[in-house]
């Protein structure tokens, strides 16, 4: 058997994200034919403003997915959670400072993501039954905390909202955790994590403490939910109870866009972020169609399109690759 080039071994590596980059490829395209305002600084900004959130979620759902606990329906209830907790509890009563806040919004992503993953391992109930528990009772709890869209975030957390650069305080959130998911990637626990979601028996077998890193991994999901609720709240300056389910629709498509397998122990950023930014352009494409009262229809027909798509490639293309790879060996 002839031995694979470098970029073959890539190519491999990297399959599952050939249908989140190919979207986005086409969706660039089309916006520079329709929308070509969105190749400055300010519309690169704005683009960013408006995928950070979202981008930070799905990075926290491809460590959930990657450990094998499948599809965390709570995450978008809990990225609303903590914005309106940060306006009920943090800015109503004038406390501002970026310390506490940020303190605040990752301290409540990973103690509630935590929690979940202890009934999980403990209890030995389904993920998904703990997390669509999760996604019900949050999404409750949201609009007693907050009625409706109300209060106001502190200036420098609101300034992340204005999307003037692309060097603006969210492009730095999203190289921030980009740079940390790289370092985490490297780490014996990512790689422990993997191993747990391919093949949980034999991570066991290997001396994985199986319990112990299913909850590290979910505490890590929840850091980068606490930040996608951060960013969501400067975003839009103020609390929202009601965008939870939207949240968990978009990033659960961007998910599986993305190629991250939701039996576990495959994918990446390379699949999840490109998805992530997919899912968001979505939206903007279709605002420069005149869809007029169709306009939220068509954004949810899309995502279920792309969902069943998303699926079908992620299946096809890598099984052509490697019958490719195994005629030309």
């Amino acid at each position: 058997m002839k031995p694979q080039s470098p970029f073959g071994r890539l190519t491999n590596r990297t399959s599952y994200a050939f249908a989140a980059w190919g979207l986005l490829i086409v969706l660039l395209i089309v916006c520079a034919i329709r929308a070509p305002y969105l190749f400055t600084a300010s519309g690169i900004g704005g683009l960013l403003v408006s995928a950070v959130p979202l981008v930070l979620i799905v990075m926290g759902l491809t460590v959930t997915a990657l450990v094998g606990s499948g599809v965390d329906l709570s995450a978008g209830p809990l990225m609303i959670f903590i914005n309106v907790t940060l306006v009920r509890v943090l800015f109503d009563n004038q406390i501002g400072s970026p310390a506490l806040v940020v303190a605040w919004a990752l301290g409540i992503g990973v103690l509630i993501q935590v929690l979940q993953a202890v009934v999980i391992t403990v209890a030995r109930i389904e993920p998904v039954i703990v997390t669509l528990s999760a996604f019900l009772a949050l999404s409750g709890i949201n609009l007693v905390i907050l009625t409706q869209p109300e209060g106001q975030a502190p200036r420098w957390l609101a300034e992340w909202g204005a999307g003037r650069s692309v060097l603006a305080p969210m492009t730095i959130v999203l190289l921030v955790a980009i740079v940390g998911w790289w370092a985490f990637s490297r780490s014996p626990l990512f790689t422990s994590i993997r191993l747990v979601g391919s093949n949980q028996r034999t991570a066991f077998v290997s001396g994985v403490p199986v319990a112990l890193v299913r909850i590290v991994a979910h505490g890590v999901s929840g850091l980068l939910i606490g930040a996608g609720g951060l960013a969501y709240t400067g975003q839009i300056a103020s609390g929202n109870p009601t965008q939870g389910g939207t949240y968990t629709l978009a990033a659960i498509t961007a998910l599986v866009l993305g190629g991250i397998s939701l039996a576990g122990g495959r994918g990446g950023i390379l699949g999840s972020i490109p998805g992530a930014i997919a899912v968001t352009l979505i939206s903007f494409t279709l605002t420069t169609f005149s869809l007029g009262t169709l306009a939220s229809f068509v954004v949810q027909l899309s995502y279920g399109l792309i969902l069943v798509l998303a699926l079908l490639i992620s299946v096809i293309i890598p099984s052509v690759w490697r019958k490719r790879q195994e005629a030309k060996a």
